[in-house]
């Protein structure tokens, strides 16, 4: 069912649901995804609970979920019971007040050839030590399919953008050769005199270069016309 998911959101609902299917214990699941700008959002969970577990963790800076999606943090937080709770005292309090008694996150593992896509996947529990070693090797094996589906949008996405940058200097290239091009036809001058008299004017207008360029391949004929 992952492997024939059609979307990244797709797969992380996914993962959630059988998370929650396949650990005894669990009663809410939720992937944690730390962004470039240092927030972490919910990518998916199993309802509401699930999301306001997060949020909370999210709001303070403590809990489990947001400790292992740290880069620098244990690959595997956990806690048994939540009442006996001593690390994250604001996160303890309103997770109790939740029904929630025992949680644990294991990060998202990096993926061979790409950089490591920080989050991690969360498993809640009403009930204290109701999560074994086993639900903890099959929540890695999920959030291997998680860092997976992630890893694999960051690629599209930097391989889209490596194009778009591409094509950007392809493009800027080919207005700044037709505007030396004109300069050279109309005035006489060399390759080097052209793209200098470009480069001049673009610094005494404080107007790119490529943009003088642009100007110029655009409205020679008014020069034809003058």
């Amino acid at each position: 069912m992952l492997l024939s998911a059609n979307s990244v959101a797709d797969v992380l609902r996914q993962v959630v649901e059988a998370t929650a299917a396949a650990v005894a214990g669990a009663d809410w699941a939720s992937v944690t995804v730390l962004g470039s700008d240092g927030r972490f959002s919910t990518a998916a969970r199993t309802g509401k609970t699930a999301a306001e577990l997060d949020r909370i963790q999210y709001r303070d800076g403590e809990g489990p979920c947001v400790e292992a999606a740290r880069a620098d943090s244990p690959s595997y937080v956990a806690s048994a019971d939540l009442a006996a709770e001593t690390r994250w005292p604001r996160f303890t309090a309103a997770a109790r007040a939740l029904g929630c008694r025992a949680a644990f996150s294991t990060e998202l593992p990096a993926v061979p050839g790409s950089d490591r896509v920080a989050g991690s996947l969360t498993v809640y529990s009403r009930r204290p030590d109701s999560l074994a070693e086993t639900d903890r090797r099959i929540a890695l094996l999920l959030a291997t399919h998680a860092s997976l589906a992630l890893a694999n949008t960051h690629l599209r996405k930097t391989a889209e953008l490596r194009r778009a940058e591409f094509r950007r200097a392809v493009d800027t290239r080919d207005v700044i050769g037709q505007a030396k091009g004109i300069l050279m036809n109309r005035e006489g001058f060399t390759a080097d005199e052209a793209f200098d008299l470009l480069r001049r004017t673009s610094q005494d207008l404080n107007v790119k270069l490529v943009e003088v360029a642009r100007t110029l391949t655009d409205r020679h004929g008014e020069l034809e016309q003058g």
